[in-house]
């Protein structure tokens, strides 16, 4: 799926052409796939009339170009960051794309945008969270959505306080990571937001993504006596770490995953009762009762692009962030790359425009969205249900994993 047209032909001036950097193939393609009809669901909103509350969504195309339409073109990265450097200049180079969105990993969106800067183009993710990407000093580059240092404190948050409201010694944690830059920068901010909380770290272990094997670090962190386990993996090692958490009958009581493969459907669907009690970071769940209706519209648009299934985070962030992206295209009212970036810059969408808990979508100097918030959710009955912060709850605790006896978290 190489340079394809995702949105039928081109329509010379009257159309805005925007490149898509995504995993469609590989241990990943999953994760892309839904992403992708992400995105697309994202274009349908706004190439079409539809009477919502979305932003975009009432006007056909984009109004401060004179109702031009948005077209998107999508290349594979395959999760390789060589692949995506090379997709990303070719995007630019050859298929005149006047930004691009993407890429799921953290390690390609690094490169791909280091491709966007030196051609001038703006990038902007959604999805990837390694908090180094926005530490880079680029000028053209933007998130949207949190990362994972934001993701880490509030899951540090619910632990102190969770013990704290049921007296229950906290214990130490063992901090399990793949190698690539997800992971690494996952298990850094980890560790040290576990020092500056004087929580002690039984083990801290990185191993290589798309393993075949997690017996030895498991076996290992089963020995440290660790009461929480945060893990860091993508879909394919998500699947195998908590297979192996089971065969080797490692019990903590709490499992506590930065997302990524722990919010894959199709990983906890594998699963089965071995994801009962699963929690999970995010940005977004579906029971987050004053975003529903919004919710609700998305997830109306999502299931035509990806044959029925509900949306879910990534796909959202990634939905966020095209959206935020073509809003300032249309504000700008032009498509030269500068013009695009200095809206990007001035973007504020507040948050009751948004189907996320945050406060706003403003972009600080390095390009990070500055009015992001994060959420916590459990694996409850076959689908992730809120439980932190608890006056968002929607559900008790289920504690400990995974015996899932109710604890009321509230």
């Amino acid at each position: 799926m190489l340079g394809i047209w995702a949105s039928g032909p081109a329509a010379a001036a009257e159309t805005v052409h925007i490149g898509v950097l995504y995993p469609l193939s590989g241990a990943s393609a999953g994760a892309g796939q839904a992403a992708l009809a992400a995105i697309q669901a994202a274009v349908d909103v706004v190439n079409g009339a539809h009477f919502g509350d979305l932003p975009l969504a009432r006007n056909a195309g984009l109004a401060g170009l004179g109702n031009a339409k948005v077209e998107l073109v999508v290349a594979d990265t395959g999760g390789e960051p060589a692949r995506g450097r090379i997709e990303a200049e070719r995007l630019i180079a050859e298929d005149g794309v006047v930004a691009l969105l993407g890429a799921y990993h953290s390690s390609v969106t690094a490169v791909a945008s280091q491709a966007a800067e030196r051609a001038g183009i703006p990038f902007l993710t959604g999805v990837s969270s390694a908090p180094s990407l926005t530490r880079r000093g680029l000028r053209w580059f933007f998130r949207a959505g949190p990362h994972d240092g934001h993701f880490s404190r509030v899951m540090f948050d619910f632990l102190v306080e969770f013990s704290g409201r049921h007296d229950a010694a906290l214990g130490a944690i063992a901090i399990l990571h793949e190698d690539s830059a997800f992971g690494v920068g996952s298990g850094k901010v980890q560790a040290e937001m576990a020092q500056a909380r004087g929580i002690p770290v039984a083990a801290k272990l990185a191993y290589r993504a798309e393993t075949s094997s997690l017996v030895a670090q498991l076996a290992t962190v089963m020995g440290s006596e660790a009461k929480t386990l945060m893990p860091t993996a993508y879909s394919q090692d998500a699947l195998l770490m908590m297979r192996t958490v089971n065969e080797l009958g490692y019990e903590p009581e709490i499992v506590l995953a930065q997302n990524a493969g722990f919010m894959d459907p199709a990983v906890m669907a594998e699963l089965g009762p071995l994801a009962e009690g699963i929690i999970s970071r995010a940005p977004f769940a579906h029971d987050i009762a004053d975003r529903a209706a919004l919710i609700a519209e998305v997830d109306t648009h999502y299931r035509r692009r990806s044959g029925g299934q509900a949306i879910h985070d990534p796909p959202m962030r990634a939905f966020v962030g095209a959206l935020v992206l073509l809003r300032a295209i249309d504000q700008a009212g032009d498509t030269a790359p500068e013009a695009i970036r200095r809206s990007l810059r001035q973007t504020f969408i507040p948050g009751n425009e948004l189907p996320m808990p945050w406060r706003h979508v403003r972009f600080d100097p390095d390009g990070q969205n500055d009015g992001v918030a994060a959420i916590l959710v459990q694996y409850q009955d076959g689908a992730y249900r809120t439980i932190y912060p608890f006056d968002l709850a929607t559900r008790a605790v289920l504690h400990p994993y995974p015996a899932g006896i109710g604890v009321d978290g509230q």
